[in-house]
């Protein structure tokens, strides 16, 4: 997939208000400071399309970037910042489940897991309970940086590991590392597949209702 034009559009807290159902979205989630930006940055070939920061919990809001006027990435707020109030982690929370379980158009969440730390709960219970919503789900690990990295592979084996105790099967697995520009070809070429896909059975609906 070549990726023409990347343009941020619009930032919502509000699901009802997020743009109408015309294309199909891509949502990309994890832990505070997974590097959600860096990896979207990375897949568009934008340095600053989506800001990058160092202070957990920046994301507040639901951040939709338009790709090749066909498609949206959809940037989630992270899903374990501790540092602020019960009752903003309860509406970012809410906003979260709202966007995932209602978005019609919504294909595939790309749930991120920093590749350099052992399974963590948090991350454990939020695939667990996507997958009790049957909600389609792509791992993708950051930050794999160093190529044969003993400690992330170690990390990456355990969080296989520890899905497998509750799956039948592995979600789809990605590792990239968005510093050294890795992986990201294979998580465009199954946006793509998915854009595709969509916009056919689509095409067949419009036609069998004409």
């Amino acid at each position: 997939m070549k990726i023409k034009t990347a343009e941020y559009t619009a930032s919502y807290v509000d699901v009802e208000k997020c743009p109408k159902p015309e294309v199909p979205e891509f949502a990309f989630i994890g832990r505070s400071n997974v590097g959600k930006s860096s990896l979207i940055n990375y897949l568009t070939g934008r340095t600053k399309l989506s800001k990058v920061s160092k202070t957990p919990g920046k994301t507040q809001t639901i951040n939709y970037f338009d790709i090749n006027c066909n498609i949206n990435f959809v940037d989630l707020p992270g899903y374990s910042f501790a540092k602020v109030s019960i009752e903003m982690r309860n509406k970012w929370n809410n906003m979260i489940r709202n966007y995932i379980l209602h978005r019609e158009q919504l294909l595939y969440v790309f749930q991120l897991i920093d590749s350099r730390v052992p399974p963590q709960k948090i991350d454990l219970e939020f695939i667990g309970w996507m997958g009790k919503n049957h909600v389609p789900l792509v791992v993708v690990f950051t930050k794999a940086d160093k190529p044969g990295n003993r400690e992330a592979t170690s990390n990456i084996q355990a969080f296989k590991n520890a899905l497998l105790k509750e799956w039948e099967e592995l979600p789809v697995i990605f590792v990239t590392s968005s510093e050294k520009k890795v992986g990201g070809e294979g998580v465009l070429s199954f946006i793509e597949q998915a854009a595709r896909s969509y916009y056919t059975q689509k095409n067949k609906n419009e036609n069998t209702e004409s």
